[in-house]
């Protein structure tokens, strides 16, 4: 990576490397284009409390906070943070790793102090960027950096579930989303997924009914059947329909899936919303919080041939969305009160200033103290979206289906 080099290059050489040379090759480019001491890949645990070292791969060193300290301040922020060390001849830049606002973790790299300077920092941004791309593609051929995750050994049902998820966040200009799974090494049942196209935004949050391998078999099935239902191009109602009829000829109404179908049009705010079931729907205006209260219908496979129907609210720009599955809202603590009715919105509160993912990880944070244990009972998901809108004098190109 020679400064004087274009950044298509150290792309092109990260494109080229094995997937489990990753490291190792960003270590070399690093070292003999800018001169790099010292470099190290973090990766996030699947519960982010920390930052894995992928060092030696597929083992990971020491893990690090990944909420304190100076790579915690990156990993929060999603700014780079240059640290200043006992050696005053060198510092450590510690760089956001992050994929379409999907965070992976943090690169850090250990320079010596006279070369470090904004542009610089900004030259191993897009390096880290473009280092983040190559980690999440080499996922599709290496478990290497799924192992270096791992904190402890996940669940067979956990396993199912992480590889079904899209990410743990999305972002683009009209909308950032971030969203928290617990327990994270053991999840069965709770569900995220969205996909976006040129004018639309598409989230479901989905809790199949059991625990473990049941629930995840259910969820896998409930979520295979929305995304055929989504990719054939047909309306969020028949998505609902269809995958109500998938489940019911598998299970004959013996198990059920609560899901909430949200689907956003990004140049007015409308929000197209089939509420099947148990998840909840808190907007966030200015610093009043609200309910959305749709019309609750049946759970996906309780019954034959379910008919559903849609709903329609806005959001404005600045608004927060909050989706919350049973196993939040109806949590109880140890004297018998729930979550949702009054710690949630406290927690909503003093969150609103937060990024959309920390906002999300702290409500888990605080349904466990609430709960009393790190061992919850059922499963929490919860996915917050912060709406920026449309600039309708912006530009932008039609839907293929317009």
């Amino acid at each position: 990576m020679n400064t004087s080099e274009p950044a298509a290059s150290a792309e092109s050489l990260l494109r080229a490397a094995p997937p489990h040379l990753l490291v190792a090759t960003a270590h070399r480019l690093l070292t003999d284009g800018v001169g790099a001491q010292e470099v190290t890949l973090l990766l996030a645990d699947y519960g982010l409390a920390v930052l894995q070292p992928v060092t030696h791969l597929p083992h990971t060193g020491e893990p690090v906070p990944a909420h304190d300290g100076p790579a915690g301040r990156a990993f929060v922020s999603q700014m780079p943070v240059v640290e200043v060390t006992r050696d005053p001849t060198c510092q450590v830049v510690h760089l956001p790793l992050t994929v379409r606002g999907d965070r992976l973790g943090v690169l850090c790299v250990r320079m010596p102090t006279n070369a470090i300077d904004p542009t610089m920092v900004l030259r191993l941004g897009d390096f880290a960027t473009a280092l983040a791309h190559e980690v999440a593609t080499a996922g599709r051929d290496t478990d290497l950096y799924l192992r270096a995750r791992r904190t402890r050994r996940l669940t067979l049902a956990a396993e199912m579930q992480w590889q079904l998820l899209p990410g743990r966040g999305c972002a683009r200009q009209e909308y950032v989303v971030g969203a928290h799974l617990e327990p994270a090494y053991a999840i069965g049942g709770d569900n995220f997924d969205w996909s976006t196209s040129a004018d639309h935004l598409t989230i479901t949050v989905t809790d199949g009914m059991g625990q473990g391998i049941d629930a995840s078999l259910l969820t896998s099935l409930a979520v295979g059947a929305l995304r055929n239902a989504r990719r054939a191009g047909i309306s969020l109602t028949d998505q609902a329909c269809l995958a109500d009829q998938a489940i019911y000829a598998q299970y004959g109404g013996k198990v059920y899936a609560s899901t909430l179908l949200l689907h956003f049009a990004l140049d007015t705010g409308t929000v197209h919303a089939v509420d099947a079931g148990s998840p909840q729907l808190y907007r966030q205006r200015g610093s009043t919080i609200e309910q959305i209260e749709l019309e609750a219908q049946l759970p996906l496979g309780m019954f034959e041939e379910t008919p559903y129907e849609e709903q329609t609210f806005r959001i404005e720009p600045g608004d927060r969305l909050i989706v919350v599955s049973t196993g939040v809202h109806g949590a109880r603590s140890a004297d018998g009160g729930l979550f949702g009715e009054r710690a949630l919105r406290q927690t909503l509160s003093a969150t609103r200033l937060a990024p959309p993912h920390e906002a999300a990880r702290s409500v888990v944070s605080a349904l466990i103290t609430h709960f009393g244990s790190k061992d919850l009972t059922a499963d929490a998901a919860v996915v917050c979206l912060d709406w920026k809108g449309r600039d309708p004098k912006a530009a932008h190109h039609p839907s293929p289906e317009a």
